[in-house]
């Protein structure tokens, strides 16, 4: 039976033995290493849901502190200074109220000055606009009764836009790209930082020339001048400044969707001031991540309300005399783009001037590549965002009359109700 005789030589017992140990111990160190795997996964969402609970307590903590120590009035103040709500007031959200107290406002923060390219692109836009209807406005009703000719002189006479075309250089659209720490699809932020607060109050209305723009207001300021000669990019009221929202990002470009809250002042001496405030002037610009090229630009006043313009004139020369307040429609106020930028020579590699556009010769002809966007959102999307960014209360869904009794009786909550006469966000009611 020689098949049944064990052939293992003398002394491998031991390495047959030693050999299984292996194989058990491997085993046995592999399960371990599953076991704290998963240990560690599930402890993970266990300490962040720690740490938020130990945020919110904390937060609940110096809010319930906060009332006791200012009450809810004194809270309120705090609260309008402090703009993320950690409730601590850093030296930035302090600021207004130095410069209230001292009267001294510090140097404003230096901008580096774009330096334009010569041979750089040249974008052109055309600005239409259909005036106000003047039976829109309340006053027309009894005839504007009461209403003096030359208050309404400068609305009168405002027909068409100042200027109907213009061309800029691509890298003045600079002003519209994001920050550093803006760059994801979906990302806000100030382009001019709104000025007021419940400290500062509102601007003067005895004026009739804007203040001279600053670093990003200058291009905006030359935009709006295209309709008015008078534009005042910071208007008097809140909302006030210019938000931009990142819509859509390519390897190359952004589509920058924007909304901007100025005014204009329509009368000049001897007439008393007559302020012109669209609801908003919102739109999008769709430029190279370098400024270079701009693809499109749009600006418009939105005209999907019935009513889209708040109209204010004094009937004196003092901040006190009186005023009156009016609204009406804007059928028409936008600016866009005849085509994409285009440079005013084309070199070859090394540096020679192969083509050159003036103005005796045919426009250069351009073929353009079609842009694929690797990440977007919608146009209402970033809309919303921007109302958000603008009006904080927006975090809450405001709906309309049937749908809010649907939302409160699907997540078992309460309405309230709300009667406005006209729009709830916009200076134009």
């Amino acid at each position: 039976m020689a098949a049944d005789v064990d052939k293992t030589p003398p002394g491998d017992e031991s390495n047959i033995s030693a050999r299984s140990g292996q194989q058990k111990s491997g085993s046995g160190s592999w399960i371990s290493k599953a076991l704290w795997t998963l240990v560690i996964v599930g402890a993970v969402p266990v300490v962040a849901f720690g740490i938020k609970y130990y945020q919110d307590t904390q937060l609940i903590k110096r809010h319930e502190d906060s009332v006791r120590t200012l009450g809810a009035e004194g809270l309120f103040l705090f609260s309008s200074l402090d703009t993320n709500h950690d409730l601590y007031l850093s030296p930035e959200e302090f600021k207004p109220i130095a410069e209230k107290l001292t009267g001294i406002s510090p140097p404003a923060d230096y901008e580096e000055e774009v330096i334009h390219d010569p041979n750089g692109e040249t974008l052109t836009l055309g600005a239409k606009m259909q005036p106000l209807l003047l039976d829109s406005m309340t006053k027309s009703k009894d005839g504007f009764l009461g209403v003096s000719h030359s208050s309404l002189s400068g609305l009168r006479s405002w027909r068409s836009p100042a200027v109907p075309s213009s061309s800029f250089s691509a890298s003045q659209f600079r002003v519209f790209l994001p920050p550093k720490n803006k760059v994801e699809v979906g990302d806000t932020w100030w382009m001019i930082p709104s000025e007021l607060n419940i400290f500062t109050g509102y601007l003067p209305n005895n004026r009739y020339h804007p203040p001279t723009p600053k670093g990003k207001e200058v291009l905006i300021h030359s935009l709006l001048s295209m309709f008015h000669p008078r534009p005042f990019v910071k208007s008097r009221f809140a909302p006030q400044g210019a938000v931009a929202c990142i819509r859509a990002s390519s390897d190359f470009y952004y589509d920058i969707v924007f909304r901007i809250h100025a005014e204009f002042q329509l009368n000049d001496v001897p007439d008393f001031p007559f302020w012109f405030t669209p609801g908003q002037f919102t739109g999008n610009v769709i430029l190279s991540k370098d400024a270079s090229h701009v693809r499109h630009f749009h600006l418009y006043v939105p005209n999907d309300r019935s009513l889209n313009v708040d109209m204010e004139w004094l009937y004196g020369a003092s901040e006190s005399s009186n005023m009156e307040v009016d609204i009406g429609y804007l059928p028409q106020l936008e600016l866009q783009s005849t085509g994409p930028s285009t440079p005013s020579v084309i070199m070859d590699e090394e540096g020679n001037i192969i083509d050159r556009r003036d103005g005796s010769s045919e426009p250069i002809q351009f073929v353009f590549e079609e842009i694929h966007w690797t990440s977007e959102i919608s146009r209402q999307e970033a809309a919303r965002r921007l109302d958000v960014t603008l009006y904080p209360f927006k975090k809450v869904s405001y709906l309309p009359f049937s749908e809010a009794f649907e939302r409160a009786e699907a997540e078992k909550k309460l309405v309230h109700s709300i009667l406005l006469w006209g729009a709830l966000d916009d200076q134009s009611c």
